[in-house]
């Protein structure tokens, strides 16, 4: 009875598979991406309590991270090497990091007074590399670089392709992360432009900011068709209805289905929750991880 019940269920199995997809359509299929949070979001939080926070964002179910600037030197007080043991302790997989091009300017909200001195591409590129490189992650970013000129384009130009050329001898990926500034002509130029035509793909990816790239009216399925496998990072942030104001992710006018369609073309591999300055850092981290479950 047993051998043939075995022998029937095995024929079973055998013709069923042949109406079913292949292994790896089928696993594809079934594979969420793994969310991730750019930890810019808990800016002047996660200071307080370094560790605590983390864990916070681990139970929230986040799955890999992105450090940026804080108040403490290094990674959030923490050498490379000790800030990834402790993700990793907490089963967050640490994937990049953020950093500046140039010298903080002024922005609303901000005194930079009161900022501590940050590490730049433009004065500390080599320092910058080699604390990275030594952390064990992957991906370097540059978070943002003056662009309000011809002449601070072309300056961000040679920093970026001097970093990118350093970033890739220390095996790393470097990418450029974008606000609405980079898409806005300014003296007859787009500073995106200028950047994906003057610097090899090879040396400067792009981190692309999918909130404020919607708030300057790019269309990003085009963006990506343009420029196939050049984008393996990428924030996730939504807007209120006039784009005033930034809010959580599901809570906005964004619509990301069609854009997480495209992924693959475009090249994503990692995807980052961000909201600058949250009200509740952690309220809008639950209810962007909420939204996107459902369509990530």
């Amino acid at each position: 009875m047993q051998r043939r019940q075995f022998l029937q269920q095995s024929s079973a199995l055998a013709a069923s598979s042949l109406f079913l997809p292949s292994l790896g359509a089928w696993e594809q299929a079934f594979t969420s991406k793994p969310l991730g949070l750019q930890l810019f979001t808990l800016f002047q939080v996660i200071d307080q309590d370094v560790p605590g926070n983390l864990k916070k964002v681990a139970d929230l179910g986040i799955q890999e991270l992105e450090s940026a600037f804080s108040f403490k030197p290094m990674f959030y007080g923490y050498s490379g090497k000790d800030f990834k043991s402790l993700t990793n302790s907490l089963g967050l997989k640490w994937v990049s990091h953020h950093v500046m091009g140039a010298p903080l300017k002024p922005r609303p909200g901000f005194d930079v007074s009161k900022m501590p001195k940050f590490l730049t591409l433009k004065t500390d590129s080599s320092q910058i590399i080699d604390n990275v490189a030594e952390a064990g992650i992957s991906y370097l970013v540059c978070a943002n670089i003056p662009i309000e000129s011809k002449t601070e384009v072309s300056e961000a130009v040679e920093i970026l392709t001097k970093a990118g050329e350093l970033a890739k001898k220390a095996g790393l990926t470097f990418c450029y992360h974008n606000h609405d500034a980079e898409f806005k002509e300014i003296d007859g130029q787009r500073a995106f432009d200028v950047f994906s035509t003057q610097i090899s793909s090879d040396i400067l990816k792009f981190e692309l900011d999918l909130g404020w790239a919607n708030k300057a009216g790019e269309n990003i399925v085009e963006l990506f068709k343009k420029q196939p496998g050049r984008f393996p990072l990428c924030h996730i942030k939504d807007f209120d209805a006039d784009y005033k104001n930034i809010v959580p992710v599901g809570q906005g006018i964004i619509n990301y289905k069609p854009i997480f369609e495209a992924a693959s073309i475009g090249g994503l591999k990692h995807f980052f929750l961000e909201h600058d300055m949250p009200k509740d850092a952690f309220e809008s981290i639950r209810l962007g991880k909420s939204a996107l479950d459902k369509i990530l």
